[in-house]
């Protein structure tokens, strides 16, 4: 049976049961595959036949994994990647050619502004960048050459929401490819392909495994793009393995089970730390206080589990909450069922210019909490005690 609903695309979209009928689908550790004959073997590396030839191009539990993630987004087909900064990586790569020109957002991941600064410019791949409040000049940042449009929504890690709508607009009247990373909201709260994004990453390493144990990338949309990212791919190698493919697969069974829980807690923190006198601000997609609070509850079904702040007294008060933290970890990771303590500026976003990152909204105290499955009363009272000391 076919469904529309996500939560029940995310448990019952399965591979083919084999001839022992198990319910939960097993795990194909297996590097290649067999055939029936010398045509059989012809035909497969024509692609005239759908089939598995060697892991490296795809493998059932892949297949399986990718399947989840384009009916939850509603996207076309789909590639796994092993890492998420590897389907970013491999997805513009993919699309571009030497000479070639990007329009992005300024808030993005730490490793994607590197490699548009750094990376990409080895091979004459330039960028330009619009801050979160100068969407009135994308337009103007556009040039003969300009190839992609990229966003992320809500951002990392100062959660600031972009018009994923008003982007898709623009990039349709200028035909650009329109890429969103999705990330932040996975599937289950936000499908970019609705508001006109043509391509849709994750890093599969966050919510979508939830529990700190895997990497995984992968990247979803039109069917024509996604033919050329495969094609790429399966001739330079950044394949997910079968195992973690496995992992990811069945994490998204209770992927929304655990995002509203997530998303429950993280409101209840950001609106005690709202409350809080040792706080100079909260950044919170579903506080009415956050400046794009209309737009995310537009285009988001809930507000995510990170929240953002800063602790009064500037960076050596964020250090001194950082060291107080007790129950809470210290990790640059996001996205598990632990609470996380981040401090961007010196970690996430830490190889960035003082000014690149200031434009994107980190300040020096700037700290992002990645809100557990904890109780949500221990979460406050860790919180509490720190910003004590702080």
């Amino acid at each position: 049976m076919d469904s529309k609903h996500i939560e029940t695309q995310a448990i019952r979209t399965q591979m083919e049961r084999s001839q022992f009928l198990e319910h939960s689908n097993p795990l194909y550790l297996t590097s290649s595959y067999i055939f029936e004959d010398a045509e059989d073997m012809r035909a497969s590396f024509a692609d005239e036949k759908q089939r598995n030839i060697y892991s490296r191009y795809s493998n059932p539990n892949t297949t399986e994994f990718v399947e989840k993630i384009c009916k939850m987004e509603g996207a076309e087909q789909g590639y796994a990647f092993a890492t998420g900064m590897s389907a970013v990586f491999s997805t513009f790569a993919t699309l571009l050619d030497s000479g070639d020109h990007i329009v992005s957002s300024r808030s993005i991941f730490g490793s994607t502004q590197t490699m548009f600064n750094n990376i990409l410019p080895k091979w004459n791949i330039s960028t330009s960048s619009f801050k979160l409040d100068e969407i009135d000049t994308i337009e103007s940042l556009i040039q003969p050459n300009t190839k992609i449009l990229y966003a992320e929504s809500p951002t990392n890690p100062a959660v600031d929401i972009l018009d994923l709508e008003r982007l898709g607009a623009i990039a349709k009247k200028h035909k650009l490819i329109f890429l969103v990373d999705n990330c932040f909201a996975t599937p289950y709260l936000q499908q970019p392909i609705k508001f006109g994004a043509d391509l849709v990453i994750h890093s599969a390493t966050k919510l979508i495994d939830g529990q700190g144990r895997v990497l995984g990338g992968v990247t979803v949309g039109k069917a024509d793009l996604i033919q050329k990212i495969y094609l790429f791919s399966r001739n330079t190698g950044p394949a997910l393995s079968p195992f973690n493919a496995w992992v990811l697969s069945k994490s998204l069974e209770t992927l929304p089970a655990r995002v509203n829980m997530h998303c429950d807690n993280a409101l209840k923190v950001a609106r005690f730390l709202e409350s809080n006198d040792n706080v100079n601000f909260v950044k919170y997609p579903f506080l009415k206080s956050h400046p794009q609070h209309k737009l995310a509850k537009k285009q988001m079904k809930l507000g995510g589990n990170i929240v953002a702040f800063e602790v009064k007294g500037g960076i050596d008060s964020g250090r001194k909450f950082i060291n107080a933290i007790k129950l809470l970890s210290l990790s640059a990771n996001l996205g598990d069922t632990r609470s996380i303590v981040t401090h961007p500026a010196s970690t996430t976003h830490a190889k960035l210019l003082e000014e690149d990152r200031l434009i994107t909204g980190i300040t020096s105290g700037l700290i992002r909490i990645s809100v557990g499955l904890e109780h949500v009363e221990d979460i406050i009272a860790d919180l509490k005690q720190a910003l004590e000391k702080a």
